[in-house]
Protein backbone atom coordinates (compact mmCIF):
# COMPACT_ATOMS: atom_id res chain seq x y z
CA UNK A 1 0.00 0.00 0.00
CA UNK A 2 1.32 3.60 -1.17
CA UNK A 3 2.29 5.74 1.78
CA UNK A 4 0.48 9.09 1.76
CA UNK A 5 2.80 12.25 1.95
CA UNK A 6 2.22 14.76 4.78
CA UNK A 7 1.74 18.52 3.32
CA UNK A 8 5.28 19.61 2.81
CA UNK A 9 4.92 23.28 4.66
CA UNK A 10 8.88 23.88 4.53
CA UNK A 11 8.76 23.18 1.08
CA UNK A 12 5.36 25.70 0.47
CA UNK A 13 7.04 28.71 1.98
CA UNK A 14 10.11 28.02 0.23
CA UNK A 15 8.14 28.40 -2.79
CA UNK A 16 6.56 31.39 -1.55
CA UNK A 17 9.63 32.87 -0.84
CA UNK A 18 11.34 32.96 -4.50
CA UNK A 19 8.36 34.10 -6.35
CA UNK A 20 8.47 36.97 -3.30
CA UNK A 21 11.96 36.98 -4.36
CA UNK A 22 11.76 37.21 -8.07
CA UNK A 23 8.62 39.64 -8.01
CA UNK A 24 10.92 42.25 -5.69
CA UNK A 25 13.63 41.65 -8.06
CA UNK A 26 11.82 42.64 -10.82
CA UNK A 27 10.23 45.76 -9.24
CA UNK A 28 13.60 46.96 -8.75
CA UNK A 29 14.45 46.59 -11.79
CA UNK A 30 11.50 48.66 -13.61
CA UNK A 31 11.70 50.68 -10.70
CA UNK A 32 15.53 51.49 -11.88
CA UNK A 33 14.69 51.50 -15.24
CA UNK A 34 11.99 54.60 -15.24
CA UNK A 35 14.18 55.74 -13.05
CA UNK A 36 17.25 56.51 -16.05
CA UNK A 37 14.59 56.90 -18.63
CA UNK A 38 13.04 59.79 -16.22
CA UNK A 39 16.65 60.74 -15.64
CA UNK A 40 17.33 60.33 -19.48
CA UNK A 41 14.37 62.30 -20.72
CA UNK A 42 15.03 65.33 -18.20
CA UNK A 43 18.54 65.58 -19.93
CA UNK A 44 17.72 65.38 -23.03
CA UNK A 45 14.87 67.63 -22.59
CA UNK A 46 16.39 70.63 -20.53
CA UNK A 47 15.58 73.77 -21.94
CA UNK A 48 18.66 75.49 -24.12
CA UNK A 49 19.70 78.84 -23.93
CA UNK A 50 20.17 80.80 -26.59
CA UNK A 51 21.43 84.36 -28.02
CA UNK A 52 17.75 85.54 -28.81
CA UNK A 53 17.30 88.96 -28.32
CA UNK A 54 14.01 88.45 -26.38
CA UNK A 55 13.92 86.91 -22.83
CA UNK A 56 11.47 83.69 -22.26
CA UNK A 57 10.81 83.35 -18.30
CA UNK A 58 8.98 80.51 -17.13
CA UNK A 59 6.85 81.13 -14.52
CA UNK A 60 4.86 76.88 -14.06
CA UNK A 61 3.94 75.96 -10.71
CA UNK A 62 3.06 77.17 -7.33
CA UNK A 63 5.14 80.47 -6.45
CA UNK A 64 7.41 80.57 -2.91
CA UNK A 65 9.76 82.77 -2.02
CA UNK A 66 11.91 79.12 -1.77
CA UNK A 67 10.85 77.22 -4.49
CA UNK A 68 10.22 74.45 -1.97
CA UNK A 69 7.65 71.90 -2.05
CA UNK A 70 6.74 68.99 -0.14
CA UNK A 71 7.79 65.22 -1.44
CA UNK A 72 3.89 64.97 -2.42
CA UNK A 73 3.92 68.24 -4.85
CA UNK A 74 5.11 68.44 -8.34
CA UNK A 75 7.44 71.92 -8.82
CA UNK A 76 7.53 75.39 -7.80
CA UNK A 77 8.19 78.56 -8.74
CA UNK A 78 11.48 80.22 -7.02
CA UNK A 79 10.58 84.06 -6.67
CA UNK A 80 14.09 84.49 -6.30
CA UNK A 81 15.38 83.20 -9.23
CA UNK A 82 12.84 84.44 -11.64
CA UNK A 83 13.68 88.23 -10.53
CA UNK A 84 17.45 87.37 -10.78
CA UNK A 85 16.52 86.34 -14.63
CA UNK A 86 14.13 89.95 -14.68
CA UNK A 87 17.72 91.70 -13.74
CA UNK A 88 19.93 89.56 -15.83
CA UNK A 89 18.03 90.35 -18.97
CA UNK A 90 17.72 94.32 -17.88
CA UNK A 91 21.37 93.99 -18.04
CA UNK A 92 21.98 92.64 -20.97
CA UNK A 93 21.95 95.17 -24.49
CA UNK A 94 21.15 92.25 -26.46
CA UNK A 95 17.87 92.07 -24.92
CA UNK A 96 15.06 93.91 -26.27
CA UNK A 97 11.95 92.53 -24.79
CA UNK A 98 10.85 90.27 -21.82
CA UNK A 99 8.28 87.91 -22.38
CA UNK A 100 6.72 85.85 -19.20
CA UNK A 101 5.47 82.00 -20.18
CA UNK A 102 2.81 81.61 -17.30
CA UNK A 103 0.95 78.44 -16.25
CA UNK A 104 0.84 79.18 -12.80
CA UNK A 105 -2.40 79.17 -10.07
CA UNK A 106 -0.57 81.66 -7.45
CA UNK A 107 1.37 81.04 -4.20
CA UNK A 108 2.83 82.91 -1.30
CA UNK A 109 2.04 86.73 -1.18
CA UNK A 110 5.97 87.71 -0.39
CA UNK A 111 6.42 85.32 -3.48
CA UNK A 112 4.20 86.73 -6.04
CA UNK A 113 4.92 90.22 -4.82
CA UNK A 114 8.29 89.90 -5.30
CA UNK A 115 8.37 88.55 -9.17
CA UNK A 116 5.70 91.44 -10.00
CA UNK A 117 7.76 93.92 -8.43
CA UNK A 118 10.70 93.10 -9.96
CA UNK A 119 8.32 93.04 -13.52
CA UNK A 120 7.31 96.99 -12.40
CA UNK A 121 11.07 97.56 -12.24
CA UNK A 122 11.82 96.72 -15.75
CA UNK A 123 12.45 99.39 -18.23
CA UNK A 124 12.47 96.74 -21.27
CA UNK A 125 8.68 95.74 -22.55
CA UNK A 126 7.13 93.42 -20.60
CA UNK A 127 4.99 90.74 -21.91
CA UNK A 128 2.64 88.07 -20.61
CA UNK A 129 1.20 84.74 -22.20
CA UNK A 130 -1.22 82.98 -20.20
CA UNK A 131 -1.42 79.17 -21.06
CA UNK A 132 -4.13 76.76 -18.95
CA UNK A 133 -4.10 78.76 -15.71
CA UNK A 134 -2.85 82.50 -14.52
CA UNK A 135 -4.70 82.88 -11.72
CA UNK A 136 -4.21 84.84 -7.87
CA UNK A 137 -0.78 85.40 -7.44
CA UNK A 138 0.37 84.52 -11.10
CA UNK A 139 -2.17 86.86 -11.95
CA UNK A 140 -0.77 89.50 -9.92
CA UNK A 141 2.59 88.77 -11.82
CA UNK A 142 0.74 88.95 -15.25
CA UNK A 143 -1.06 92.29 -13.76
CA UNK A 144 2.62 93.78 -13.42
CA UNK A 145 3.50 93.41 -17.27
CA UNK A 146 2.77 95.96 -20.04
CA UNK A 147 0.57 93.47 -21.91
CA UNK A 148 -1.07 90.23 -21.36
CA UNK A 149 -2.21 87.68 -23.79
CA UNK A 150 -4.24 84.35 -22.96
CA UNK A 151 -6.17 81.64 -24.76
CA UNK A 152 -9.64 82.11 -24.85
CA UNK A 153 -10.24 79.22 -22.50
CA UNK A 154 -7.27 79.81 -20.12
CA UNK A 155 -8.49 80.47 -16.45
CA UNK A 156 -7.74 83.96 -15.14
CA UNK A 157 -8.30 86.35 -12.13
CA UNK A 158 -9.41 84.56 -8.76
CA UNK A 159 -8.50 87.79 -7.31
CA UNK A 160 -8.87 86.70 -3.62
CA UNK A 161 -6.65 85.25 -0.68
CA UNK A 162 -7.12 82.02 1.25
CA UNK A 163 -5.64 80.08 4.80
CA UNK A 164 -8.15 77.54 5.11
CA UNK A 165 -7.06 74.21 7.09
CA UNK A 166 -8.56 71.07 8.46
CA UNK A 167 -9.49 71.10 11.58
CA UNK A 168 -9.33 67.75 13.86
CA UNK A 169 -10.91 69.30 17.17
CA UNK A 170 -14.12 67.17 17.06
CA UNK A 171 -12.51 64.25 15.75
CA UNK A 172 -9.92 63.88 18.56
CA UNK A 173 -13.07 64.34 21.16
CA UNK A 174 -14.67 61.38 19.35
CA UNK A 175 -11.50 59.48 19.82
CA UNK A 176 -11.14 60.89 23.77
CA UNK A 177 -7.53 62.63 22.58
CA UNK A 178 -6.16 65.59 24.53
CA UNK A 179 -5.01 68.46 23.10
CA UNK A 180 -2.84 70.01 26.13
CA UNK A 181 -2.00 73.87 24.97
CA UNK A 182 0.93 75.20 26.43
CA UNK A 183 1.76 78.57 24.95
CA UNK A 184 3.18 82.08 25.88
CA UNK A 185 1.47 84.51 24.05
CA UNK A 186 -2.49 83.61 23.31
CA UNK A 187 -2.53 83.99 19.78
CA UNK A 188 0.58 81.50 19.21
CA UNK A 189 -1.09 78.44 17.79
CA UNK A 190 -4.10 80.49 15.92
CA UNK A 191 -5.26 78.20 13.90
CA UNK A 192 -4.03 74.72 15.69
CA UNK A 193 -5.88 72.06 13.59
CA UNK A 194 -5.91 70.37 17.44
CA UNK A 195 -8.18 72.71 18.60
CA UNK A 196 -11.59 74.99 17.57
CA UNK A 197 -10.46 78.66 16.63
CA UNK A 198 -12.59 80.91 18.95
CA UNK A 199 -14.39 83.70 17.26
CA UNK A 200 -11.88 86.05 17.97
CA UNK A 201 -9.03 84.43 16.37
CA UNK A 202 -11.34 83.60 13.34
CA UNK A 203 -11.89 87.72 13.26
CA UNK A 204 -7.46 88.57 13.68
CA UNK A 205 -7.06 86.05 10.68
CA UNK A 206 -10.33 87.28 8.36
CA UNK A 207 -8.74 91.10 9.58
CA UNK A 208 -5.10 89.52 7.95
CA UNK A 209 -7.17 88.22 4.78
CA UNK A 210 -8.75 91.14 4.21
CA UNK A 211 -5.89 93.93 4.04
CA UNK A 212 -3.86 91.53 2.16
CA UNK A 213 -7.17 91.29 -0.74
CA UNK A 214 -7.16 94.86 -0.55
CA UNK A 215 -3.69 95.12 -1.37
CA UNK A 216 -3.99 92.59 -4.30
CA UNK A 217 -6.85 94.46 -5.29
CA UNK A 218 -5.59 98.00 -5.33
CA UNK A 219 -2.55 96.48 -7.31
CA UNK A 220 -4.25 95.17 -9.86
CA UNK A 221 -6.26 98.30 -10.46
CA UNK A 222 -2.98 100.39 -10.60
CA UNK A 223 -1.04 97.77 -12.90
CA UNK A 224 -4.07 97.68 -15.30
CA UNK A 225 -5.23 101.03 -15.24
CA UNK A 226 -8.67 99.93 -13.84
CA UNK A 227 -10.56 102.02 -11.70
CA UNK A 228 -10.68 100.27 -8.11
CA UNK A 229 -14.57 100.62 -7.75
CA UNK A 230 -14.59 98.05 -10.68
CA UNK A 231 -11.52 95.73 -9.25
CA UNK A 232 -13.43 95.15 -6.36
CA UNK A 233 -16.52 94.15 -7.89
CA UNK A 234 -15.20 91.44 -9.93
CA UNK A 235 -12.28 90.44 -7.28
CA UNK A 236 -14.23 87.49 -4.98
CA UNK A 237 -12.05 85.24 -6.08
CA UNK A 238 -13.75 83.79 -8.68
CA UNK A 239 -12.23 82.89 -12.38
CA UNK A 240 -12.79 84.07 -15.48
CA UNK A 241 -12.07 82.64 -19.18
CA UNK A 242 -9.66 84.58 -21.12
CA UNK A 243 -12.54 85.96 -23.49
CA UNK A 244 -14.52 87.03 -20.22
CA UNK A 245 -11.55 88.29 -18.70
CA UNK A 246 -10.23 90.36 -21.55
CA UNK A 247 -14.20 92.11 -21.61
CA UNK A 248 -13.53 93.16 -17.86
CA UNK A 249 -9.89 94.52 -18.57
CA UNK A 250 -8.40 91.78 -16.90
CA UNK A 251 -6.07 91.28 -19.93
CA UNK A 252 -5.32 92.80 -23.45
CA UNK A 253 -5.57 89.86 -26.10
CA UNK A 254 -6.92 86.56 -26.91
CA UNK A 255 -3.93 84.73 -28.28
CA UNK A 256 -0.83 82.33 -28.35
CA UNK A 257 2.91 82.79 -27.22
CA UNK A 258 3.32 82.39 -30.77
CA UNK A 259 1.13 85.98 -31.11
CA UNK A 260 2.78 87.49 -28.64
CA UNK A 261 5.80 86.75 -30.50
CA UNK A 262 4.47 88.69 -32.99
CA UNK A 263 3.19 91.44 -31.15
CA UNK A 264 6.60 92.23 -30.07
CA UNK A 265 8.45 92.07 -33.36
CA UNK A 266 5.59 94.40 -34.62
CA UNK A 267 6.27 96.72 -31.56
CA UNK A 268 9.84 96.55 -31.68
CA UNK A 269 10.05 96.13 -35.28
CA UNK A 270 12.80 93.10 -34.77
CA UNK A 271 12.70 89.77 -35.87
CA UNK A 272 12.15 87.99 -32.57
CA UNK A 273 14.58 85.04 -31.25
CA UNK A 274 13.80 83.77 -27.73
CA UNK A 275 16.60 83.69 -25.14
CA UNK A 276 15.62 80.88 -22.85
CA UNK A 277 15.97 81.12 -19.08
CA UNK A 278 16.03 78.27 -16.48
CA UNK A 279 17.39 76.55 -13.06
CA UNK A 280 20.85 74.92 -14.10
CA UNK A 281 20.96 71.25 -13.22
CA UNK A 282 22.87 68.57 -12.17
CA UNK A 283 22.38 65.28 -12.36
CA UNK A 284 21.31 65.09 -8.82
CA UNK A 285 18.90 68.17 -9.27
CA UNK A 286 17.60 65.95 -11.75
CA UNK A 287 17.65 62.68 -9.96
CA UNK A 288 15.69 64.80 -7.34
CA UNK A 289 13.34 66.00 -9.27
CA UNK A 290 12.55 62.41 -10.77
CA UNK A 291 12.29 60.97 -7.58
CA UNK A 292 9.72 63.96 -6.17
CA UNK A 293 7.68 63.29 -9.54
CA UNK A 294 7.39 59.47 -8.55
CA UNK A 295 6.48 60.63 -4.89
CA UNK A 296 3.74 62.72 -6.21
CA UNK A 297 2.53 59.91 -8.83
CA UNK A 298 2.33 57.54 -5.70
CA UNK A 299 0.61 60.20 -2.93
CA UNK A 300 -1.63 63.06 -5.14
CA UNK A 301 -4.12 61.69 -3.22
CA UNK A 302 -3.41 62.12 0.13
CA UNK A 303 -3.66 65.58 1.37
CA UNK A 304 -0.65 67.40 2.53
CA UNK A 305 -2.36 68.73 5.75
CA UNK A 306 -1.44 65.39 6.86
CA UNK A 307 2.45 65.46 6.11
CA UNK A 308 2.89 69.68 8.06
CA UNK A 309 1.52 71.11 10.97
CA UNK A 310 0.28 74.61 11.45
CA UNK A 311 0.91 74.90 14.79
CA UNK A 312 3.61 77.48 14.55
CA UNK A 313 2.70 79.52 11.11
CA UNK A 314 -0.61 80.99 9.36
CA UNK A 315 -0.53 80.53 5.94
CA UNK A 316 -1.87 82.75 3.25
CA UNK A 317 -2.18 82.06 -0.57
CA UNK A 318 -2.71 84.21 -3.19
Amino acid sequence: MAQKRGFDVARLFKTLGAILGFFITAMIFVFIGLIFINVMNLMLTEPIVFDGNTALIPIKGAISTTGGTDVWSKGGVKSGSVVKWIQEAEEDDSIKAILFDIDSPGGTPVGSVEIAEAVKKAKKPTVAVIHEMGTSGAYWVASATDTIFANRMSTIGSIGVKSSYLEFAGLMDDYNVTYRRLIAGKYKDIMSPYKEMSPEEQRKVQERLDRLHEIFINSVAQNRGLDVAHVHKIADGYIYFGDEAKELGLIDFIGSKEDAKKHIGQELNITVEFKKYSEKKGFFDMFTGVMHEASYTVGQGIGSVWLSSTEDKVDFLV
